[in-house]
């Protein structure tokens, strides 16, 4: 057997029902794997919670939360804000029902072991897991790559070539994920978070003070009337765009990817629930309230980014300007997992995976830059980038965010699913969970593979161009 699957090696014959009752043999597991981490001289297990918190903020707090007013705009109120409610309603619970089953498991050090363990110790669980957080991680890479390079048009009014800010962006990001801690990282998500907040913010007082929004997607104010707002969808709204603004709100909310990734760098795992709770009530907050306010403000005329329907351009820039921080910091955090698993391959059990060699550092930026650059092709060849991000949603956010937490919960309490008022409840909604994802995986699928097919047939920007990408 494979030692990254035998349990003698690993140390791990952990009884599920023994933890559910006091958790002493997890906690014992959990100890000596932090133990023999620190006795290496690159120590990855170092991560406080409130570190973890930091890093969940920086990954979170990101530019997609302006992309919610144009998904308001789309869905209407009341379908909207609900959506946007029970999105964060599952991301909460099926956070713990993760947490819970990693704690059953120490040793999971991604989303790929996550999926190994949930499915039974199957192999082909694994392979397809490694295969969607590659798959998922680049190709978001490539959206902040063309983000970075649209931020840089918008505030040099397209002073040079569109290629060379995506390079530039790249170059970026290759150096700021040289760290091979997310410990590190976490210091960089205070400032990105900080800088987002400040976009966030100034949009908010921005749109708040301008007479009237400049652009929306239906034409130049006041093309199409004035600014109003609305309950439900408006009339001519066709399902496809229903469904992707739907993608666009599940697709903020569902960033369990990265999340064993994260617990397996903290020195006590146990804690992340704390971590989540101040990740929830920030994402609760921010998810909410601004794009409701941007959508009082904007009404129909809503872009995504929102930033692109401000009427005056230098508070259009000022706004935008800040966003290039979590722009590259979160395709910094991405891409650090993305590499992370890669070099684990990579490297195995040899020294340099934990130290300070010349061939351990050659290889972790080797990996890197590689990553990185697949990613910049990603953002010059694909026509639209929204969309891909919707299809990303519908593909893997679906096993990511749904369909992986349901199966954790059954093969957490399969022999308890209904003992108890408590128990029932989390049993039943963990079945709407599975509901829920498969409708992603299906129906959501279809209307994101229709958009794309949609931008296909019309004009699209030939690839390695040089056009203005400007909001």
């Amino acid at each position: 057997m494979d030692t990254k699957y035998d349990e003698k090696n690993i140390g791990i014959g952990v009884d599920v029902d023994a933890f559910d009752s006091d958790g002493t043999s997890s906690v014992d597991t959990i100890t000596a794997l932090v133990n023999e981490d620190h006795q290496h001289e690159i120590k990855l297990r170092t991560m406080s919670w409130k570190k973890a918190a930091w890093l969940l903020a920086g990954d979170q707090v990101c530019l997609a939360i302006m992309a919610q007013t144009w998904s308001l705009s789309v869905l209407g109120w009341v379908p909207g804000i609900l959506t946007m409610l029970i999105a964060g309603i599952c991301f909460y619970i099926t956070s713990l029902t993760m947490h819970k089953f990693i704690m059953k498991h120490p040793q999971i050090m991604d989303i790929c072991d996550f999926g190994y363990y949930a499915f039974g110790k199957s192999t082909v669980a694994y392979h397809f897991s490694a295969f969607m957080l590659m798959a998922n991680n680049i190709i978001l890479i490539g959206f902040h790559v063309l983000t970075g390079a649209k931020i840089l048009n918008t505030l040099s009014d397209h002073s040079t070539c569109t290629v060379v800010f995506s390079v530039i962006t790249t170059i970026m990001g290759i150096v700021l994920s040289v760290p091979r801690t997310l410990h590190h990282v976490s210091f960089m998500s205070m400032f990105s978070a900080t800088c987002m907040g400040l976009a966030i913010l100034l949009f908010l007082v921005f749109a708040g003070i301008e007479n009237a929004p400049g652009y929306g997607y239906l034409g130049d104010y006041p093309s199409a009337g004035s600014v109003h707002t609305y309950a439900f969808p408006p009339a001519g709204t066709t399902w496809v765009a229903c469904m992707n603004a739907v993608l666009n709100i599940t697709f903020l909310w569902v960033p369990q990817i990265l999340f064993p990734s994260f617990i397996a760098e903290m020195e006590r795992p146990q804690d992340f629930p704390k971590a989540l709770v101040v990740l929830t009530g920030i994402s609760a907050f921010l998810f909410v309230v601004p794009p409701a306010v941007g959508f009082r403000y904007l009404g129909q005329y809503s872009t995504a980014p929102a930033f692109g329907s401000l009427g005056v351009v230098a508070y259009k820039k000022a706004s935008f300007a800040f966003v290039i921080v979590p722009t590259v910091v979160i395709g910094t955090i991405y891409a650090h997992v993305t590499a992370k698993f890669i070099y684990s391959k990579v490297m195995g059990k040899s020294r340099h995976a934990h130290s300070n060699t010349v061939v351990g550092w050659g290889a972790w930026i080797a990996v890197m830059a590689f990553i990185w650059f697949l990613a910049f092709i990603f953002a010059e060849i694909i026509p639209s980038m929204g969309d891909f991000l919707s299809l990303l949603g519908a593909a893997f956010d679906s096993f990511f965010g749904f369909i992986f937490f349901a199966v954790a919960y059954w093969q957490l309490y399969r022999s308890r699913l209904f003992s108890g008022t408590g128990r029932s409840f989390l049993t039943l909604f963990h079945v709407f969970v599975m509901g829920a994802g498969l409708f992603l995986l299906g129906p959501g699928l279809y209307a994101a593979v229709e958009a794309i097919i949609t931008d296909y047939s019309a004009a699209t920007t030939p690839a390695f161009s040089c056009a203005n990408l400007a909001i």
